[in-house]
This record gives structure tokens, C-alpha cells and sequence, in this order.
């Protein structure tokens, strides 16, 4: 996914890069309101997936920044910034931001942030339909249906198998979280459910008979690797 990083502080903002580089993201910095706006415009480029806009810029306020975003896209927005009082947020969310962190902030709170807001608006305009099958080389995952199948041949994957395997497929290459993973497939916090994670994704190789498919990395989750056609 291209992120769009909106941050003065080239400090602050190779710092948060690397983390997000590591985690799957195609970052792109932009120093001021101006420079976000440009690397917006350009309609043959691909899409970001979501903008970091922090709101104190050298050039104008973030809220105004945040406001012309709106105009151009509908690329999820999610402000961080100090300002931690509720009217800062609520002004905010009124100009089209989709979140609103406030520093100083977790690292594993943002990402799963970014792929929360991420989720809930497709690229570009927004218009596209929802997709109902994910195709990864010889694995079709049918979504309406909850059937994977990998040349032609069904498998038998169990409810949670198969809402892992189609949360990574969601995104293949970028890689999720552990915690990120254990609360959106077993709607249950990190603490005790480790053990059960890797025991899936085990199955999961086996079963699919391609244990390349799911990659491990190390020390923070998991991503999907889309095998050759």
C-alpha cells in the first residue's frame, strides 16, 4: 500500500518511514500542505491507501490541509497530532478526517489504524464494488461462499482458517500485526492466544499444501505471498 506521510519533522518522519517500510508500506513524504497536495494530484499515479497528516505544517494549519484533501480525493485521512482536546477532534473529524491519534502514540496502535481506515474505503473513488473472490495463483478464496479452493480442488478449512487466510489475502504482501490478527479473527486481545495463531497459520500450510504462501517475519506478524499463476 502507498501511504502518504504529511510530516515537517524529517526526524520524526524517518523514523515512523522505516517502521512503516518494515510493515509492507510504500511511503511517501511530504514536508508541507503544498507538497502533499501536489503528490496528490497527479491522476495517472497509484492511489494512496491512506494519508498521515499531521497539523502542525511550516506552510498552513493541517485542518486547512485536511479540507482541500477532501476536495481531490477520498483517500482516508488520519490526523496525528498534540492536540489531544476533544474540540481539536471533533473540528477534525467535521472536515472529513476518518481518525484522529494524538501523540505521543503506539506504533501498533497506528498500523492498526491505518489498516482499519484502510478497510473501510477502496482506493480511488470509492466506487468500486466490493470484490467476492481473491485469486492468488492456483488459490481462489470465494468470499459470498467461504470456499478456498487451489487448482480446482476445494479445501476444508475450518471457520477461523478461513478468516485468516482471507483477512491476508486482503492485502497480499503487506504484512499484519500479530495483535492486529488475534483481534480481528478471534475478537479477543493478544495475552493467551499466541499459541492458537500459530497452530492456524500451521494448518493453514498444510492444508493448502504451500507453505511458502504465508510468510512468517519475524518479531511481528504474518503476511500472504501471492504465488506464480
Amino acid at each position: 500500500m502507498r501511504l502518504l506521510l504529511v510530516e515537517d519533522d524529517n526526524h520524526v518522519a524517518a523514523a515512523l518511514s522505516a517502521v512503516l517500510t518494515r510493515h509492507g508500506f510504500q511511503v511517501v513524504h511530504a514536508r508541507n500542505g503544498e507538497e502533499a497536495l501536489r503528490a496528490l494530484l497527479p491522476a495517472d499515479a497509484e492511489p494512496f491507501g491512506v494519508v498521515l497528516l499531521d497539523l502542525g505544517l511550516p506552510d498552513q494549519d493541517g485542518y486547512e490541509v485536511c479540507g482541500r484533501i477532501r476536495k481531490l480525493t477520498s483517500t482516508p485521512v488520519i490526523m496525528v497530532t498534540a492536540r489531544s482536546d476533544v474540540r481539536s477532534r471533533i473540528h477534525g473529524l467535521n472536515l472529513g478526517a476518518d481518525d484522529y491519534v494524538v501523540k505521543p502514540y503506539d506504533t501498533g496502535e497506528l498500523l492498526a489504524r491505518i489498516h482499519a481506515v484502510s478497510r473501510r474505503t477502496l482506493p480511488g473513488d470509492g466506487t468500486a464494488p466490493a470484490e467476492t473472490e481473491v485469486r492468488l495463483g492456483p488459490v481462489l478464496i470465494e468470499l459470498p461462499t467461504r470456499q478456498v479452493s487451489v487448482s480446482g480442488v476445494v479445501v476444508q478449512l475450518t471457520r477461523k482458517e478461513f478468516d485468516l487466510l482471507a483477512l491476508l489475502a486482503q492485502r497480499p504482501g503487506v504484512v499484519f500485526r500479530r495483535e492486529q490478527i488475534i483481534s480481528e479473527v478471534w475478537r479477543t486481545s493478544w495475552e493467551g492466544t499466541g499459541r492458537t495463531l500459530e497452530v492456524h497459520v500451521a494448518s493453514l500450510r498444510s492444508k493448502l499444501r504451500m507453505p511458502a504462501l504465508i510468510e512468517t517475519v519475524r518479531g511481528v506478524g504474518y503476511r500472504l505471498v501471492a504465488p506464480a499463476s
